[in-house]
């Protein structure tokens, strides 16, 4: 139980970064939707969906390369740092050189001709984002989550600030004394530009305060090393791209795929990538799980109770994962005041999303089958999959359902990766996972969210009282369950041969 709970501190430590840096940068979107349209917001959600995929792209899969060739015999930790690390670094400066060459080009067919500077700065962005991924999978391979924690806070907190500077401070200021000098920085014409400015700068300083890992950039690129570290991680590239193409698809071609006209397709965008947002605890607890999960799987990978830890590890997973989908569905109307009110007829989608990251969450642990066996190039292969069904059904039903289909075609992929991936896992890296648990306490949370619903309805009882019920009512279930879980491991533990 020792390792379990070094990965639950480790959890909470990266989590802490996350969820206090993730909410905090939550509270922009208030900013940003009661501050811009749904077609200004549209511009955001579809620029950043874009994001998402060259983000996949610039760092080749060498974060998971890295934890993997670090912890193989014979190999000099300093030499596969140094190596994954310049191989980014030449990468991105190139991605760099290109968004100058053929930015104007490429502006003019995303529709934003007016602004092909906002390209420039995404593909800063990105570079530096890129850049920072090896250090900190280096600071979470050395279980230096304090400093990872650290520079992430600092990211977000700078960010936040200067999103604050120049949409609200400088706006109002401009506002109410265009003459004033600093009221000379601001350009209305920019627009959301502003948001993308702030999220550049927050993104160099986190550079700046990772730059004592960048000395490993001295140990320069032994090729060999390189060509066997992207033989392992480009099927992982494949893989991280066919979860973009999962995740953010639907809010990169919405824009081209509604039946109605541009402006209302992007207004539509905006509803959709704001409601998005109100799924974003589920998605902080599975990338905090994610920092501190990967490296844990690899590091215990040899241990005799290895597979037995990894099917405790998902059934927690998953009691968590259902708090998280009722906390939010349960107390739905007080997260709606998040966003603006006229972004307000997409929280359809919301339970919706949160299931479809549950499975998420679900499909990155049954992953280690393929990471702990080198079957990269299977898991590809799941993943391509999954991408290919996301493509096809965001293309079916995005012109009928509208952004409802979109959300439904993630939910749809994910649910048909869960399970390739569990089936797969049981021929080539067999856990014993508790499935009938894992599915019973899905069915329960959604169960418990549909009886919240009919019981406000039926008795027009304040709908924070009935949450605060069903919530306490899961709490307990699932102590009263998981503790008789554990005795009976226990009984049976000490039980003579």
């Amino acid at each position: 139980m020792s390792a379990l709970k070094k990965l639950a501190s480790q959890t909470a430590i990266y989590g802490l970064s996350s969820i206090v840096g993730r909410f905090l940068n939550y509270l922009l979107v208030p900013l940003y939707t009661y501050r811009y349209s749904t077609g200004e917001y549209g511009v955001v959600s579809e620029l950043y969906a874009y994001a998402g995929f060259f983000a996949v792209i610039l760092i080749f899969g060498l974060e998971t390369g890295y934890f993997r060739f670090r912890q193989r015999a014979g190999n000099d930790s300093r030499k596969v740092y140094g190596t994954a690390l310049n191989c980014v670094l030449i990468a991105n400066l190139t991605f760099v050189g290109l968004s100058y060459a053929y930015g104007d080009n490429l502006a003019t067919l995303l529709l934003y001709e007016k602004h092909p500077e906002y390209l420039r700065w995404f593909a800063w962005f990105l570079a530096f984002d890129a850049l920072s991924a090896i250090p900190f999978a280096q600071l979470r391979a050395e279980n230096r989550a304090l400093r990872f924690a650290g520079v992430k806070i600092a990211e977000i907190l700078v960010t936040i600030a200067l999103n604050v500077f120049f949409i609200v401070y400088l706006h109002d200021l401009h506002a109410a004394d265009p003459g004033a000098p600093l009221a000379q920085l601001y350009d209305p014409e920019m627009g959301v530009g502003y948001i993308f400015i702030a999220n550049l700068l927050g993104s160099g300083f986190k550079l700046l305060l990772l730059l004592p890992q960048f000395r490993g950039i001295f140990a320069g690129i032994d090729w060999t090393l390189l060509k066997r570290m992207l033989g392992y991680s480009l099927p992982m590239v494949v893989i991280g791209l066919a979860g973009i193409v999962d995740e953010m698809l639907g809010r990169a071609i919405l824009k081209f795929t509604l039946p109605y006209d541009p402006e209302t397709n992007l207004q539509q965008l905006g509803i959709y990538g704001a409601c998005y947002k109100l799924s974003v605890l589920m998605s902080l607890f599975i990338q905090a799980f994610r920092y501190a999960g990967e490296p844990f799987f690899f590091a215990h990978a040899d241990r005799k109770d290895a597979k037995a830890m990894y099917a405790t590890v998902l059934r927690y997973f998953v009691i968590f994962c259902v708090f998280v989908f009722l906390l939010v569905m349960l107390y739905l109307d007080l997260f709606q005041y998040f966003i603006g009110a006229e972004f307000r007829a997409g929280l359809t989608v919301v339970p919706i999303l949160l299931l479809a990251s549950l499975f998420l969450g679900i499909y990155v642990n049954l992953s280690i089958w393929y990471k702990l066996t080198d079957r990269t190039l299977l898991g590809a292969g799941v993943a391509l999959f999954g991408a290919v069904l996301t493509i096809v059904l965001n293309l079916l039903w995005i012109p009928k359902l509208g952004y409802v289909g979109s959300a439904l075609a993630t939910l749809s992929c994910y649910v048909s990766m869960t399970t390739i991936s569990y089936l797969l896992g049981r021929r080539y890296y067999p856990v014993d996972y508790d499935v009938g648990a894992i599915i019973g306490y899905i069915l329960y949370g959604i169960g418990l969210y549909f009886a919240n619903c009919e019981l406000i309805l039926a008795t027009g009882w304040h709908p924070l009282l009935t949450a605060s019920g069903f919530m306490g009512l899961f709490l307990v279930t699932a102590a009263v369950l998981e503790t008789l879980r554990v005795r009976r491991l226990r009984r049976t533990s000490v039980r003579p041969a």
